[in-house]
């Protein structure tokens, strides 16, 4: 047996470790992951303050839980106009003026919080409007990585990205904590703002991302062209549907301070929160290995399935250790599944369609949480917070299950030879060819 046999510890160690090409090929990759990584730290700042502040005015739960109804509305009607806008205008712009207007929503907390008694009426307006304007946004952002990024570097770039979300996740609710608790609530939204600025400035620097010279007007029958090719495309279909069920049966956060105290463990409240990001963020940081995975359906099932067996089994610990383990592998599957549908998507819709499909994206991994919530709530009301928790876990791995029998596109699904991914590859080719030309 060689060396070549048994790859040195160093190689197998590099092998594992995320993927880097997409921040060394991509100036704008650069760009939107370290103004994304500001924004997001100073997004979960507002996350925490937000809610605390209208808990401290009204002393209601069910104040504090209406910021969940009117948020959802505008993310569902400005999700798919922002997919159709993005596709219809140069989305750098898109994401300059939403950016912009997120800072501004910002420094209207900034203002509310400052006053000699804060009203609580402007606390809902600026949840609902920051809803729209991310449903506006996040189809731009999404659509436009498929076109920065090399076709061949998205797995890479969606795991970055993923690790950079997860670092906000976990380091940002932490200090905003420490923050809103000893040095104030104006500080918190103070701090968002000059996280907005920052983003500004930085996405000012983005290359233009024009649309098709015949890209079509952003309209509701834009919108069903989108829904229409999604319907067509059975493996993007089952994508959509495998993640929303995941969400819809096994996500049970808005019940974790109830589960905290059934276990005897109200200390370990900020820990739940924590571990499914925690567990997320040990794949990212280990995503190496995705790069060379194609059969990507697969593994988007596996990963939900991972997620709802890993729930179920928190339902059933008593042990609060072995259910923050639990939660942790649970993040973990949810990341797999969530690195192969980001890659599914970029590499195999074409770049006219990308921003529609991206607002359908959208909905798929916001509505699914959100219903989530309330059927974790409305079932620990009706069974018990821990059989909330586990009856979920197992009604995700049926229905994911299920699916994976009735989609078999899903499952047959290859990278390598995909007819979409295949045209996606050349389109990209030959756009490149293109820009590399000489001007006569």
């Amino acid at each position: 047996m060689t060396e070549d046999d048994h790859p040195p510890r160093g190689s197998r160690l590099r092998a594992l470790l995320p993927d880097l090409s997409p921040w060394r090929s991509s100036r704008d990759f650069r760009l939107m992951w370290v103004a994304g990584l500001v924004t997001s730290f100073g997004s979960f700042l507002s996350l925490v303050a937000l809610p605390l502040q209208i808990k401290e005015l009204t002393g209601s739960a069910f104040a504090v839980g209406a910021i969940g109804a009117v948020e959802l509305v505008p993310l569902i009607v400005f999700g798919l106009y922002g997919g159709a806008l993005a596709d219809a205008v140069d989305r750098r712009k898109v994401i300059l003026l939403t950016e912009a207007g997120l800072g501004l929503l910002a420094v209207l907390l900034l203002i509310n919080s400052l006053l000699p008694q804060p009203m609580l009426w402007p606390l809902y307006v600026v949840a609902a409007l920051t809803s729209a304007l991310t449903g506006l946004q996040r189809p731009a952002i999404d659509a436009v990585v498929a076109r920065i990024v090399p076709h061949d570097q998205i797995t890479a770039a969606a795991a970055l990205n993923a690790l950079r979300w997860q670092v906000s996740a976990v380091a940002g609710p932490s200090l905003a904590g420490v923050i809103v608790a000893y040095l104030g609530l104006p500080l918190a939204y103070g701090l968002n703002v000059l996280t907005f600025v920052c983003s500004v400035l930085l996405s000012l620097r983005l290359t233009a991302a024009p649309p098709a010279h015949d890209a079509e007007k952003p309209s509701l029958r834009a919108i069903a062209e989108g829904a229409r090719y999604a319907w067509r495309r059975k493996e993007l279909l089952g994508t959509y549907v495998v993640d929303m069920a995941a969400m819809l049966f096994a996500f049970p956060t808005a019940i974790y301070p109830f589960l905290a105290d059934d276990l005897d463990a109200p200390w370990a409240l900020g820990l739940l929160y924590a571990a499914m990001p925690a567990g997320s963020m040990v794949v990212s940081a280990t995503s190496g290995w995705t790069s060379r995975v194609h059969r990507h359906g697969r593994m988007v099932v596996l990963g939900a399935a991972v997620w709802g067996l890993a729930m179920a089994a928190a339902g059933q610990m008593t042990n609060i250790w072995l259910v923050l383990l639990c939660v942790a592998v649970a993040g973990a599957g949810d990341m797999v599944s969530g690195l192969f549908r980001s890659t599914m998507w970029n590499q195999t819709i074409p770049d006219e369609l990308r921003g529609r499909l991206a607002g359908i994206e959208l909905l798929s991994y916001t509505v699914g949480p959100q219903l989530g919530q309330v059927r974790a709530g409305t079932m620990a009301g009706l069974t018990g917070v821990r059989t909330a928790v586990w009856s979920g876990g197992l009604a995700c791995v049926g229905a994911v299950g299920l699916l994976a029998l009735t989609l078999p596109k899903l499952m047959s699904y290859d990278a390598r030879t995909d007819d979409h991914a295949a045209r996606v590859r050349a389109a990209r080719a030959k756009r490149g060819e293109q820009a590399a030309a000489p001007v006569p």
